[in-house]
């Protein structure tokens, strides 16, 4: 494929994530959830009506190690992220780890056949 093929296609999944609910990894371990709007060539993104997780502390996973071994004996431990909401945020490109599109079963489903196979390298 030549250069001016990629960069179409590249310009092309980047406009199919427009608008679209992104879940955007980080490497402090934050996660970022938002509606994706722009990027820019340095990689950075810019996400609205962003929700930000993070990561439990330790000391909240202990406890709650010591609650779920206390309750049941079991040895899967479940805790909420703590979150927060941020709105509009610019996350740099040289921190994130991994982006995902936030999708779910009825949304693939819905999609017209021509407009997954396009998704997937279609003609």
């Amino acid at each position: 494929m030549d250069k001016i093929a990629a960069k179409a296609e590249a310009e092309g999944f980047l406009k199919s994530l427009l608008n679209r609910n992104l879940r955007v990894f980080t490497t402090d371990g934050r996660l970022f959830v938002g509606n994706f709007k722009c990027t820019d060539t340095h990689s950075n993104i810019v996400l609205s009506l962003t929700y930000e997780y993070r990561q439990p502390s330790q000391q909240k996973l202990a406890e709650a190690a010591a609650a779920a071994s206390a309750e049941s004996g079991q040895s899967t431990v479940t805790a909420d992220m703590p979150s927060r909401y941020l709105g509009l945020v610019v996350i740099p490109g040289q921190h994130i780890v991994k982006m995902e599109v936030e999708e779910f079963a009825s949304q693939v489903k819905s999609r017209s056949i021509f407009e997954r196979r396009d998704l997937y390298g279609g003609q």
